[in-house]
């Protein structure tokens, strides 16, 4: 399966399917970027039951915004719903492929009893 362009506007569906989400927040005048693209093209294709997603900092700047977005290429990744990964830097097709395994090994249930108990923790505390 090919990438998918992300915007504001199929941003909240797409995260909010089901299933893994691997998004890649780049640029055209980025280098790294552009050395990223093809692994993250490749791991898309060798991985058609996940949906990959890119999204155009420059053209999207309200999503780059929304998510803090401060250093390019970053890789996020959703599952069911929850942000399970994001960092900055161009990852190299090993360690996306060990990524995308250990994402896939994640016991959801487990980690949303951790977000619920980080933001029960959190609360009142402002």
């Amino acid at each position: 399966m090919a990438t998918i362009e992300l915007t504001k506007d199929n941003f909240g569906e797409a995260v909010s399917g089901p299933g893994t989400l691997l998004v890649d927040f780049w640029a055209a005048w980025c280098g790294p970027c552009r050395q990223f693209a093809p692994v993250f093209e490749d791991a898309a294709e060798n991985n058609p039951d996940l949906t990959f997603g890119k999204v155009d900092t420059e053209a999207q700047v309200e999503l780059a915004q929304a998510f803090g977005i401060s250093s390019i290429p970053t890789l996020m990744v959703v599952r069911e719903g929850v942000v399970v990964y994001a960092q900055p830097g161009a990852l190299p097709a090993p360690a996306l492929a060990d990524l995308i395994g250990k994402v896939r090994e994640l016991d959801m249930d487990e980690v949303r009893a951790k977000v619920a108990a980080a933001e029960k923790g959190t609360e009142g505390t402002a």
